[in-house]
This record gives C-alpha cells, structure tokens and sequence, in this order.
C-alpha cells in the first residue's frame, strides 16, 4: 500500500473532523442562548438521537435536559415544552408570546401560508378565525339543530352497522362517514349519503394523509423538506392527495357560487362568499378565494380526521376492556335505556360515561406533538432567550401523561376523572385539542359528537372481538404528528 495515501487519508479525516467539530460549535453558538438539549451535527441536526418511538424519544429528552430544552430538525431549531406547568405557560398564562403558527413543511407546501388554520400570518388568522367561530355557530356549531344533525346522522350509522350482518371488519371507514357527513352539512349545507364515491374518496385521502404525516417517511420530510421534496418516497402521497382535496374544496365551493343566494346563506361557504362580496373594493381583505378554498379544506380535513380516529381508537380500548364496557352498558340502560334517542343533556346523569369518554381522550393522545407554535416577539421564557419566529412544540403528550397530573398515566383508568363519590371531575390537564386562543376550532363538536356517537353504538350493539382481550394491541400503529390505532375487527352484535 502507498504510505503517502495513508497520510492524505489521515489528514483528510483529521481536517473533515476538525470542521465538522468547528461547525459545531458555530451552529449552537449562533443560536445565542436557547434551551439546552442534545448536541446537533450542521445540517443533519438531532436526526441521529430521533431514532425509534419519535414521541417517546422527545419525550426522554423533556426528562433529561428539563421541560424547556432545544432540538434542531435539521439545520431548524425548535424548542420542546414538556409537562403540564410549561405547556401551560405556552398556551395560557404567555399564549400571546407564542400564538403565531409553526412551520408544518409537508402542509406549508400544500397550503402556501393561506386559509385558517395553517397560516402564520397572524392578522388573517384573526380575520379568518373571528368569521369562522361566528358562521359556523350561526349554522349549528353549540346549538340545538346541530344536536339533532348528530343524533340523525348517529341513526344512520346504527343503520349501516346492521348492514354488515354481526360479521367481523375493519371499521375505520364505516365510523368515518358520520363525522365527515357532519362537516358536509356545515360547510356545504347539506349531508352526503354514505356510499356517496366523492366522499369516500374524502375519507380516503384524509386518512393516508394523516398517517402519513405521522409516519417516519413524514417525520423526514419534516426535518429536511427542501432535499425530500426532490426525493422519491411514501411521503410524497402527502402532496399528490393535498392536491386531489384541494381539487374537491374548489369544486364544491365553486357549486356553491353558482346558487348563491346572498338573502339566504345556507352555509359556512356561503357566508364566506357573501362576505367576500361586501369587501370585495378592501385591497387588504383576507377574505379571497384562495383563503376561502383552502380554509374550507382545512376545517373539512381536521373536523374528519379528529373525531373519525378518535372513535375509532376508542372501541378498540372498550374490546380491550371488557369491565369497563360493562359499567358503560349499565349507565346507559339505567339513563337512557334501549329505545329513547341519546341527548348531550344526558352527560349530567352519566358520570362514568363521561369520564370514560375523558380517559380515551387522554389515553389515545389524538396529536401528542400538538401543533407547532412560534413565537411573535423576542421572549425571555424561563431564563432563556427565545428570538422571535423560533418554532415550539408545545408536547400534548407530556400533560396527558404527566404522572402529577394523573397517576399511572400509561394506564387506561376511568377513575382519573371520578372523585371519591363516583361523579365526575374535570382535570384541568386534560387537554387533547390543546388550550388557549388557538385551541382547536372544533372542539366542542367533536365533544358532542364522541358522546352521541359512542353512547348510540352502545346502546343498539354489544362489541365483539375474533381475538381474545388479551392479543388485542392498543398502542399506536403510528405515532407522529397524531396517534392511530393498529388496524383491528370488530362485530357489532345487536342488544
């Protein structure tokens, strides 16, 4: 071997570490005084300490540099805030210190900045969220009519699971036509009928988007998207589905533009149009086709996903606890009983119910990262330095399963939300949708929707497993972005 190459690779690896050690030190050094955390490489980041459970593993790092240390998706530092105390200080006691959007990479390069709920421009986000609470509580969200739409929409669910005749299936689609129905009639002002091809279709690209995002492949493309854009990969369905969804948004609000009729709105997507119509000579107005088409998407896509996973998730839980089923069976026939149709107002006199209604919430951790904030201003948080614009993930994960807030909390346990009467008590760290001014725009339906929905199943079928309790697996298939349940079957057996 030629000993002069020897000393050229030597010295090439001597220089290249030097650098790279160099580098170092100048990538964290020009961050000024950040949270500490692991030791990023230039470029690369923290991607070789996110290895396995990407969850988890932010998780260990809350345990191990505090509750407020830094990690660096790629060359991008992002503060995690860990445990109930912080994550209240983010969302509550300093919300407007972080009440601007975080990037999402694989959504920003659907959505472009536009709409509701992915925008970091915080003046069109306060335009378009102040219009959107309004309109969508002006066609049903908190009201009676809505509670009606629910139980409708329930009855036919009860419907279509006698369809399948007490055989064994995979139900996720089945309970994923209720919730999207509901948003149909919202937004477009009218229902579609279950085997409707374009709402399946809805259900279908929604879900794999989810998924995913959530998945390894989108947890990549989160941390390095200029470079994964260009690559071949499971994640880029994330974009060819966004665009098939944003195809179906544009179609039925242009339906919605030809029948327009300004005297009487019908819907969310009406009363966009007409308000449009009124600031159509404001320059500045955010209230514009694009914002229209891709809020209308954005609602549409989190109103489907967050309740049709949820319940989901949830009658799995119940196969894997059978005595827990039990004591739900015996509330709801001694409240309701067979035949009289379930009301929210039933909630006051099912204080088990409710409680294991809460415990799935927490238990599934629907979005364990919660949503990426930024924050508006140069900040002082817990004696750090924060710049403005810096990404924080306020971990959701941490305050559902902060063992001060909720002992044991790996464990499925009704009794987190009974007190020593059996009635229910509310937890303030129960916060599944997240809390503060940009808490989910929803959530009160899917909290009306997941008592109604699950009550009716319960009360019409007894769940049945092809597999024993103790082979059914309630951890997460996939767990990113949000928590999915492992594919399983399920019979419904009439009471």
């Amino acid at each position: 071997m030629d000993f002069s190459v020897d000393v050229s690779l030597l010295l090439a690896l001597c220089i290249s570490c030097l650098f790279l050690f160099l580098g170092v030190k100048n990538f964290i050094r020009k961050n000024g005084n950040l949270p500490p955390g692991p030791r990023p490489l230039p470029i690369l980041g923290n991607i070789l300490d996110l290895k396995g459970d990407y969850v988890k593993t932010l998780m260990n790092f809350g345990r191990t540099y505090g509750d407020v240390c830094t990690i660096y998706l790629g060359s991008r530092p992002v503060i995690l805030v860990t445990g109930y105390k912080a994550v209240k200080e983010v969302f509550l006691d300093r919300g407007d210190d972080f009440l601007a959007r975080g990037d999402m990479p694989a959504f920003d390069a659907c959505y472009g900045n536009y709409g509701l709920i992915f925008t970091s421009d915080m003046r069109r986000w306060r335009e378009l969220r102040r219009f959107s609470l309004s309109a969508m509580r002006d066609f049903g969200m908190g009201k009676k009519s809505l509670e009606e739409k629910i139980q409708e929409e329930a009855a036919c669910l009860v419907t279509e699971l006698k369809r399948m005749k007490e055989e064994f299936f995979h139900p996720r689609e089945c309970l994923s036509k209720p919730p999207c129905s509901i948003i149909f009639s919202i937004m477009f002002g009218h229902r579609e009928e279950y085997d409707n091809e374009e709402l399946l279709d809805v259900i279908k690209y929604v879900y794999e988007t989810f998924r995913t995002v959530s998945s390894p492949w989108g947890q990549l493309y989160e941390m390095f998207p200029r470079f994964m854009w260009y690559v071949p990969g499971r994640h880029q369905v994330i974009f060819k589905h966004l665009k098939k969804l944003l195809l179906f948004a544009e179609r039925r609000v242009k339906l919605n533009e030809k029948t327009l009729d300004p005297d009487n709105p019908r819907d969310y997507v009406d009363a966009f149009l007409i308000k449009m119509e009124k600031d159509k000579t404001d320059l500045q107005s955010e209230f514009t086709m694009i914002n229209l088409i891709y809020s209308t998407l954005q609602i549409f896509f989190s109103g489907i996903e967050t309740m049709s996973n949820t319940l989901t998730y949830a009658l799995l839980i119940m196969l894997k606890y059978p005595d827990v089923l039990s004591k739900v069976y015996e509330e709801i026939d001694r409240v309701i009983g067979r035949d009289r149709v379930p009301k929210v107002q039933d909630r006051n006199k099912m204080p088990y119910t409710e409680a294991v209604i809460h415990e799935m919430q927490r238990f599934i951790d629907l979005l364990p990262l919660g949503v990426p904030r930024k924050t508006t201003r140069d900040i002082e948080f817990r004696g750090y330095d924060i710049p403005k614009g810096t990404n924080v993930f306020p971990l959701l994960s941490s305050v559902l399963k902060d063992p001060s807030c909720f002992p044991k909390p790996e464990q499925f346990n009704p009794n987190n939300f009974l007190d020593e009467n059996g009635e229910f008590k509310k937890n303030e760290a129960s916060i599944p949708l997240g809390a503060g001014k940009r808490i989910c725009l929803g959530e009160a339906l899917v909290r009306m929707e997941l008592f109604l929905f699950f009550v009716t199943i319960l009360q019409n079928f007894t769940l049945k497993s092809p597999v024993p309790m103790e082979e059914l697996d309630i951890t997460p298939d996939v767990s990113g972005l949000g928590n999915l349940p492992k594919p399983y079957r399920i019979a419904f057996i009439s009471r």
